[in-house]
């Protein structure tokens, strides 16, 4: 060996010890582990836990143990597969969009900003129809006024949340991050609230529990996966988060961290959610279940409306309204930043640039007119969650991340787990809730 090599191997040993002693000990718990933990809890329960319960109960006793049985694998496993994903990723810092241009292509990614927007603005859509149910029922059980008339209720709430963000985007997004654990600590209250109420009629295998879905077992399965899968849906966080962990504990421990931190993660979301999911179902009966999924009303709705119960009855509907309108401007956030990223791609492949004011005023009355259209009509919600937003949810999170693994040579060593073929299963299956769901 003659002077310079050794000279080199010093200096390259040298740089790999600085390197390591840049990074964290990942084998320990620090206090950015737990900011992280506490932030995906809080974004994996929104607005979707609202709707959670009328399908986990209107079931009977089967459809509310398959879905305690299932939330925690498919939202454990589900987010990891997609974490697996990102972590070689050297775009991760661009969102999932990003990461997909670098995997497969520019085509790819422009295919995948249409899904992803789906997915994104049938959230939207059914917040709308959501918010405009939540307002009208506090209006006439709540208030004991007459039922305004449906298509001004709607205009105006449409237009009102959008001129909120219009006006003050940033103190928005302040204000809806800061609602985030008042509204997760509103569920526990209520759930606790509900105790004294709770009945054994769903503590049987009743006839519902096989006559909610027509096909026993697996028609109660396809039933539950859609709304999991949404409810418990966080993936646009996946990436911020995945990228913060390589830059502070390395490439070689991001996998086991990210691993550590969601675990903590979705054992307080399991507990906190299901909680509220059994409580709510507990106080009311299967019957009920199925006349709140008639009434396209969300949980909290029904239980101010049936329960003779002040606190439930004053506190419940206020809580859904400011939780479904912080979920409804969240999603727009996303929708419109992704339809203005489209709009601007769609003019450049035509060599054409097209104004920021131009495609303000396009975005905006897509919305408007869409979301008030949809809001008017008054689709089923749990409807929306199993034909479209729970398919299109599983696609990214499920599927996506699945083929990337079998296809991507840097992702070859994540073949062959057995949790990849659950998170297979889960994602075939809630895409054939939506064709089942179409019949």
């Amino acid at each position: 060996m003659n002077g310079n090599t050794a000279k080199k191997i010093e200096v390259q040993a040298e740089n790999n010890a600085r390197k390591n002693e840049q990074y964290a000990d990942p084998k320990k718990w620090h206090k950015q582990d737990t900011t992280w933990a506490l932030s995906l809890f809080g974004t994996a329960i929104g607005a979707g836990v609202l709707f959670l319960p009328i399908n986990a109960g209107s079931g009977g006793l089967l459809s509310l143990l398959l879905i305690t049985l299932l939330a925690y694998p498919v939202m454990y496993y589900s987010h990891r597969a997609l974490a697996k994903m990102i972590y070689a990723s050297n775009s991760a810092d661009e969102g999932i969009t990003g990461t997909i241009r670098e995997y497969f292509g520019d085509k790819a990614s422009i295919i995948f900003n249409i899904v992803y927007f789906g997915s994104i603005y049938t959230i939207v859509l059914m917040y709308s129809v959501a918010l405009t149910n939540t307002a009208s029922s506090f209006i006439v059980h709540q208030l004991h006024m007459p039922e305004p008339p449906r298509a001004i209720l709607s205009l105006v709430l449409v237009l009102g949340l959008i001129a909120i963000l219009n006006f003050g985007q940033d103190i928005t997004v302040k204000v809806m991050s800061m609602l985030v654990y008042p509204f997760i600590a509103s569920l526990l209250f209520i759930a606790i609230s509900l105790i004294p109420q709770w009945n054994t009629s769903m503590l049987s295998f009743s006839a519902v529990s096989t006559a909610s879905t027509g096909t026993g077992y697996f028609g109660t399965i396809l039933m539950i996966l859609p709304i999991i899968v949404f409810s418990f849906n966080h993936s646009p966080m996946i990436s911020s988060f995945v990228v913060k962990q390589r830059a502070t504990y390395g490439i070689e421990a991001t996998d086991a961290k990210c691993a550590q931190i969601q675990k903590v993660c979705y054992i307080m979301t399991f507990v906190v959610v299901m909680f509220f999911v059994w409580s709510s179902a507990l106080s009311l009966t299967p019957d009920d279940l199925k006349m709140a999924k008639e009434q396209n009303l969300s949980i909290l709705s029904y239980l101010a409306n049936e329960l003779n119960s002040p606190v439930i009855t004053i506190a419940a509907p206020i809580i859904a309204f400011v939780a479904i309108t912080k979920s409804f401007l969240g999603h727009y956030i996303g929708a419109f930043e992704v339809m203005r990223d489209m709009i601007i791609n769609f003019g450049k492949s035509r060599g054409k640039v097209i104004e920021e004011k131009t495609i303000k005023t396009i975005v905006l009355t897509f919305v408007v007119l869409s979301c008030w259209f949809v809001a008017y009509t008054n689709p089923s919600i749990l409807g929306l969650i199993d034909s479209l937003s729970g398919p299109l949810v599983a696609a990214i999170l499920c599927l996506l991340p699945m083929y990337a693994i079998q296809k991507v040579p840097v992702l070859a060593k994540y073949k062959g787990k057995m949790s990849n073929v659950f998170v297979i299963i889960v994602g075939v299956l809630t895409v054939l809730a939506s064709i089942k769901s179409l019949f």
